[in-house]
């Protein structure tokens, strides 16, 4: 009953019309009022934003706040994998055979999910791993190896949310969401960037300049909620098992790739 409810309300909202009303009053000067509390209701530490919160001109501007230079070291240890983002790491696993992996009870599959077959040869067999970001968390992707894009691609246009309740009772969010994935190879290796756009605004802007990244760039940022899904070839990577479950931070080592 309760999935019927849940998936009920996020239809009836998930409409362009409203998407398009939330974005026009969230980057509006009047909703530089909602900033103060939209501080204290997720307890974000405004001390890290590069600017004070007065300089903000709309609570979006807020939410793809930058950080300070120092507020986020970047792991450059040989060969180390960086989270691209902070976020909570909500699943780590193998891309099996069946090409599903299941979240939260639900069946999601990393083929849909790429939305490009040949792409997905590659990665069977693979790692993949979850990284949910809370409204509190700052919103900027960065890279989380050195390399090139070698191919970028959006797909998708739903609009579920993409947090515990929304992978749980939504309609496969990860594999029917707006995603705009980039593939980035080091060395022969490849790992795909899957950004996945959530409920109402469902924006993913890319900032990068160019093809050619270094570890810790920024990458692009994303307009109020998100997760990003990393996924890896065959013995190509190898994470660090005990974050399932744990927070990381935008530059923190989730693991570490693995000589071909």
């Amino acid at each position: 009953m309760i999935k019927f409810f849940y998936r009920l309300l996020i239809d009836l909202t998930n409409n362009i019309f409203i998407s398009k009303l939330i974005k026009l009053f969230a980057t509006s000067k009047v909703s530089r009022s909602l900033i103060p509390s939209f501080i204290k209701a997720f307890n974000i530490d405004e001390t890290e934003a590069a600017n004070p919160r007065d300089q903000y001109n709309s609570l979006h501007d807020f939410f793809i706040r930058t950080l300070k230079s120092d507020a986020r070291p970047i792991n450059f240890e040989p060969n180390s994998v960086i989270s691209p983002v902070d976020a909570l790491v909500e699943d780590i696993g193998i891309i099996n055979q069946q090409k599903d992996i299941v979240v939260k009870g639900q069946i999601f599959s990393i083929k849909e999910m790429l939305g490009n077959d040949e792409k997905f040869i590659k990665y069977e067999n693979g790692i993949y791993m979850i990284l949910y970001l809370s409204p509190k968390d700052y919103h900027r992707i960065h890279s989380p190896i050195s390399g090139t894009i070698r191919s970028q691609w959006e797909v998708g246009g739903k609009s579920y949310p993409v947090n515990s309740w929304g992978l749980k009772y939504g309609r496969a969010p990860l594999s029917k969401n707006y995603r705009m994935i980039s593939e980035v190879e080091q060395d022969n290796r490849f790992i795909a960037i899957a950004k996945v756009g959530a409920l109402f605004i469902n924006s993913i802007t890319l900032t990068h300049p160019n093809d050619i990244l270094q570890k810790g760039d920024e990458i692009g940022y994303f307009s109020f909620g998100s997760t990003v899904v990393l996924l890896f070839e065959k013995d190509c990577f190898l994470p660090l098992k005990e974050l399932k479950g744990e927070r990381v931070k935008m530059g923190q080592r989730i693991g570490v790739f693995l000589q071909k």
